[in-house]
């Protein structure tokens, strides 16, 4: 049967990088960006984040109501199979002859 490799050490269960290397390449980063550089692009990366969850959020609320307003509206004025309503008939423009 084929033998393993032994597993390395320095290799995380979780993926490529484990804690100690997060710790050394945010270490270097405050090093090279800054304190105060650091803390504004954190703080504008938390914005962003927000902001998109907020868009997701509206964008599911507007289409739910959408959906309601369309049950509610075809509970009231059902077609009958086979007719069309009106906001499905599609009438040519008049052209000026």
């Amino acid at each position: 049967m084929g033998d393993l490799p032994p597993k390395d050490s320095s290799e995380s269960e979780n993926g490529m990088f484990d804690s100690k290397m997060l710790l050394v390449i945010l270490a270097i980063a405050l090093v090279i960006v800054g304190t105060k550089r650091l803390r504004t692009i954190g703080t504008d990366l938390g914005s962003a984040v927000k902001g998109f969850k907020q868009a997701m959020n509206e964008g599911e609320s507007e289409e739910q109501s959408k959906q309601l307003k369309h049950d509610a509206d075809f509970d009231r004025n059902p077609a009958a199979p086979g007719t069309a309503r009106d906001a499905d008939v599609k009438v040519p423009p008049k052209s000026s002859v």
